[in-house]
């Protein structure tokens, strides 16, 4: 099939270059030169493991442009993936949504017959928003096509984003007609059949189930996905509620939670107690979904928690390090960790930032590492007062306190004992809860956890 993808971000770009391994004619199309220019040449403008490979795989059977044409708005299936950041009162924004259907509407050729899809995350309402959109520039216009819009919410998640396109759990359309699902049901097909071969370091899973294909209405797959992801960071807020409650009492919320996690009713996924969560996701499909619910007068005061404990979080890891040091300025403390997630470069929302900025108010000097992320930090956080190390070691040099807040692979397996020669004061505060605690203290160190 003919697939033409608008914006080329995790979402769009993962998606075209996964369609295009599949055997599908992609068209992706960006407004940044300097970003087409790096897909031309095989190289993503962001940090995803697998992706460069699969694009260096594709890339010369693909097109990339900054503007769309006749020819691509008249694909068989056109994916709007496009951001759709945070207004002031949590709403999401959708002027880059419109500002593509807008465009679409001027260049769909006369009698193309094409499915328009919103993959981005966007509010109820949106796919009957592009329909009409696109309807009026096309009357404007004076042409006539077959367009049918349909809804088709991702549910990637940064740092795995290839290996969910492959092997999803489901994949979710909304239309209001047959014709869009059946479209979509063949775009997707090799993945819900599992019938193509696995990209080179991306096997299938020896026991897996095959994808669900979910139909529904536009309105409930754009719900779906909020609903989602809502669910998910009101998990890690509940096990960081209960690790709150762990401290007081003594216990273990690692033990707390893996017992819980055993129910199979609930899981083990997104029980970690730690720093909370960050990214570009779960913060603004809360927010999102919050503004919803004031929109029809709803409260939704679950929603509105899972916010607020994941807040308390990033002033947890501080409270821990003040007890720790007792008098955090003048100390060095060591930040382990800046974006918001191992494998990824995202620093957006990220709890280390927040740690960081806190830590530097009261007087301390951070001295952070990251094994990816720290180039894109000074180029996008210039005001940040903290200093870059080239190694976790070197992070840690005359260091009073370690503070691990993301757990890349590198600082689960650094040599402690060269961290700890290195050392002024041996304090580590693990923000999440992945470190061996009884090696640690045999060490000498004086280990700090989230509810342990």
């Amino acid at each position: 099939m003919r697939v033409t993808v608008v914006g080329t971000g995790y979402v769009g770009l993962t998606t075209g270059v996964a369609l295009a391994y599949l055997g599908h004619e992609v068209t992706c199309i960006d407004k940044n030169p300097a970003v087409v220019e790096s897909l031309r040449e095989g190289r993503p403008p962001f940090h995803e493991p697998g992706l460069p490979e699969l694009l260096r795989a594709t890339y010369r059977s693909m097109q990339f442009g900054t503007q769309l044409t006749p020819e691509a708005a008249g694909a068989d299936v056109l994916l709007i993936c496009v951001g759709t950041p945070t207004q002031a009162n949590g709403d999401a924004d959708l002027r880059y949504v419109e500002a593509a259907a807008t465009e679409i509407a001027s260049m769909i050729p006369e009698g193309a017959d094409t499915v328009v899809v919103n993959k981005s995350t966007v509010p109820v309402g949106s796919a009957r928003r592009v329909a009409s959109i696109i309807q009026d520039g096309l009357a404007h216009r004076g042409v006539q096509a077959q367009v049918a819009v349909a809804s088709n919410p991702e549910f990637l998640r940064e740092g795995s984003a290839i290996y969910d396109m492959f092997y999803p759990d489901r994949i979710v359309v909304g239309a209001t007609s047959s014709g869009p699902i059946d479209r979509l049901r063949r775009l997707y097909e090799a993945i819900l059949e599992q019938t193509f071969t696995p990209p080179s370091g991306i096997p299938r899973p020896d026991s897996r189930e095959l994808p669900v294909f979910v139909t529904t209405t536009p309105t409930s797959a754009e719900l779906c996905k909020y609903a989602s992801n809502a669910f998910l960071a009101m998990k890690i807020s509940f096990a960081n509620e209960i690790a709150g409650i762990a401290d007081r009492v003594g216990a273990d919320v690692t033990e707390v939670m893996r017992a819980v996690g055993l129910d199979k009713r609930i899981g083990l996924r997104y029980l970690g107690a730690g720093a909370g969560w960050g990214g570009s996701c779960f913060g603004k499909d809360v927010r999102a979904l919050l503004a919803l619910g004031d929109q029809y007068g709803y409260e939704m005061p679950l929603a509105r928690g899972t916010l607020e404990v994941n807040m308390r979080q990033r002033r947890v890891v501080v409270e821990k390090l003040q007890q720790a040091l007792k008098v955090v300025r003048g100390s060095t403390v060591a930040l382990w960790g800046l974006t918001f997630k191992p494998n990824t470069d995202d620093l957006r929302d990220a709890p280390a930032l927040d740690v960081a900025r806190r830590l530097v108010e009261l007087g301390a000097r951070v001295r952070a590492h990251d094994p990816v992320g720290m180039e894109r930090c000074r180029r996008e956080h210039p005001d940040l007062a903290i200093e870059y190390a080239e190694t976790p070691l070197d992070a840690a040099q005359d260091a009073d306190a370690v503070v691990l807040m993301t757990e890349w692979e590198t600082f689960l397996h650094v040599d402690w004992g060269a961290v700890a020669e290195r050392m002024r004061e041996r304090v580590v505060i693990d923000g999440r809860n992945v470190l061996d605690r009884e090696m640690l203290t045999r060490l000498g160190f004086r280990y700090w956890g989230i509810g342990r």
